[in-house]
């Protein structure tokens, strides 16, 4: 496991080297620049240098008058040594800008993501057990609506209803007007309370894929002939399909959530710009969209260190699943 363990890590340095190097290439190559925003806005001042004295200063200053081999590796270096530069959009250091945003977008993420799982596996393995019944008819439509659905449509009809309609929720934002003026169970109530739409959006639009996959691998599982000679020796139904059938179901299940690690903390970048919840996805959208290199390049990296630990996990919990499988 050990020897394992070091050798995907070695491989995953040289493919975290090479995609870094790709992002930082695709970052320099995006048409839209803080820096040339910001020196049209210079420009406009009055007596101020035209724009182009402005874009050439600033670009110095910068670093974006290297080629881009000589700015990827003094990135890199400044990186190894745990400086990731300020970000250019919001003005203070990247590091500083996630540690502040991160934790909003990881409370809906892992609320969403354990609500998925509850709700998705346990209503697979129903539709499962009861295949072609109106009980497997009605999942199967309930996912399909779920996986049909489009983000901001979804999101749409729910602030319409619940907000505009009925009024049991604000239409955006993470906490209301009244915030600074109520106790410590108040703020937490509250900001609970605009938690709601937006996890019950991601919990939606997501649940219908693991609830078919969780479906599609019971019903291949309980067709085994392991399972036929488990009924034939007499074991109730439920000690059958909880017990045997359900652990090898796990197995390709295991993919599905060693891939989830990267959304954690990837945030939901439609939802969160829906509700306007400051979160990491939301953040990066403005960075990116404003051309902020550093805070660009530090997030996306960041989410191929996550990817490849995510396979990492996913490959070490085939073994703890499947007894079968022998890391070597």
């Amino acid at each position: 496991m050990r020897n394992f363990i070091i050798k995907r890590i070695m491989i995953s340095v040289v493919i975290l080297f090479f995609v870094a190097f790709i992002v930082y290439t695709i970052i320099r190559c995006m048409p839209t620049s803080y820096i040339e925003n910001l020196a049209m806005q210079k420009a406009q001042l009055p007596g101020g240098k035209s724009y182009g004295e402005w874009l050439e200063q600033l670009t110095a200053i910068y670093g974006l008058d290297k080629s881009i081999p000589e700015g990827f590796f003094g990135w890199l270096g400044n990186a190894l040594r745990g400086d990731f530069g300020d970000s250019w959009q919001f003005n203070v250091p990247v590091i500083e800008k996630f540690n502040e945003v991160i934790w909003d977008s990881f409370a809906l993420a892992s609320i969403s993501f354990v609500l998925e799982l509850v709700i998705a596996i346990p209503l697979g393995i129903l539709s499962a057990r009861k295949q072609y019944s109106k009980t497997d008819y009605a999942v199967t439509v309930f996912a399909l609506i779920g996986i049909s659905l489009p983000t901001f449509f979804f999101a749409t009809i729910l602030k319409y209803v619940f907000s505009v309609q009925l009024g049991w929720f604000d239409l955006y934002g993470k906490v209301g007007r009244y915030y600074d003026q109520l106790d410590a169970f108040g703020q937490f109530m509250d900001i609970a309370a605009h938690y709601v739409l937006p996890i019950v959006t991601i919990v939606i639009v997501s649940i219908g894929s693991l609830m078919r996959y969780t479906r599609t691998n019971m019903l291949e599982v309980l067709n085994s002939d392991y399972i036929r000679t488990a009924r034939a020796k007499g074991l109730s139904e439920n000690r059958v399909v909880n017990y045997h059938a359900f652990r090898n179901t796990l197995i390709p299940i295991v993919t599905i959530i060693g891939g989830t690690l990267p959304g954690l903390f990837a945030g939901a970048m439609i939802t969160e710009t829906l509700f306007q919840i400051p979160g990491i996805g939301y953040t990066s959208y403005l960075a990116m969209t404003n051309g902020d290199i550093p805070f660009s390049m530090f997030f996306l990296v960041f989410q191929a260190v996550l990817t490849l630990l995510g396979t990492l996990l996913a490959d070490i919990l085939y073994a703890v699943v499947d007894p079968r499988v022998r890391l070597n």
